[in-house]
């Protein structure tokens, strides 16, 4: 019988008792591994040192990074240096919640070259920031999100639509997101009010990010799609097998 390799995943964060979604991650990896046979070996770094560990290259060592919820990070320097770790060394990622915002921070300003690009949360003065505040808070909503049909929101889901919970108060401003699209990012989820809701990148072997949580999908007994499908595309990366394609229901 052949065993698929335990993958290291780094989860990168402030972690915190009182942060559900880091609450949730042990239940996820114990039934990962017991449902799915996904086994994920996790070290949390925090964000304060992740730009150090992104900079002596250990985070490039990891088959999946997660940037979790849980901002203001300590560090928005570290949460934005595992964001580009991940992107550009192709190593499978997940940003949910603040992972989300800081994943389209990231990308505005090393890829579009928008220096500027601000997140209103951690730079209250900022003229025109690309994360904003909702004009309606998020916290403790659920919401039907829509997914593009051939997207790998779409396949990581098994479905085109889908119920979610979010957690936040920050979203992205719709004015700055065709210049990301147009330099490749793919703007894939949206709510029923159109408001961009998932991003993913092409030709990444695995790259989503979600402004819901989903983490927080029922009990935890049973990992959110998204969630088995980032642990599959860790466990292929381990395997050699990187570009093998999301886990469906």
């Amino acid at each position: 019988m052949t065993t698929a390799p335990i993958a290291r995943i780094a989860l990168v964060g402030d972690r915190s008792p009182h942060v559900k979604s880091h609450t949730r991650v042990p239940l996820l990896l114990d039934s990962l591994a017991s449902r799915d046979g996904l086994v994920l070996d996790a070290y949390w770094i925090p964000t304060g040192e992740a730009e150090a560990e992104a900079a002596a290259g250990t985070l490039a060592r990891f088959d999946a990074v997660w940037v979790l919820p849980g901002s203001p990070y300590a560090s928005e320097a570290g949460a934005l240096a595992a964001i580009r770790t991940a992107r550009e060394a192709r190593i499978p990622f997940l940003g949910t919640c603040g992972g989300f915002q800081h994943a389209l921070l990231e990308y505005a300003r090393n890829v579009c070259g928008l220096a500027g690009a601000a997140h209103a949360e951690n730079d209250p003065g900022a003229a025109d920031p690309l994360i904003a505040p909702l004009a309606c808070s998020l916290v403790g909503h659920e919401g039907l999100v829509r997914c593009e049909p051939g997207s790998l929101a779409e396949a990581a889901l098994g479905a085109e639509r889908s119920v979610e919970r979010y957690h936040c108060s920050y979203g992205p401003a719709p004015a700055h997101l065709p210049v990301l699209a147009a330099r490749g990012l793919r703007l894939s989820g949206r709510d029923e009010d159109g408001q961009v809701r998932i991003a993913e990148l092409p030709g990444h072997p695995f790259f989503l990010a979600t402004l819901f949580q989903p983490e927080l999908h029922g009990d935890g007994s049973r990992p959110h799609p998204i969630v088995r499908a980032l642990a599959s595309a860790a466990v292929a990366r381990a395997s050699g097998l990187a570009g093998s394609g999301p886990a469906t229901r």
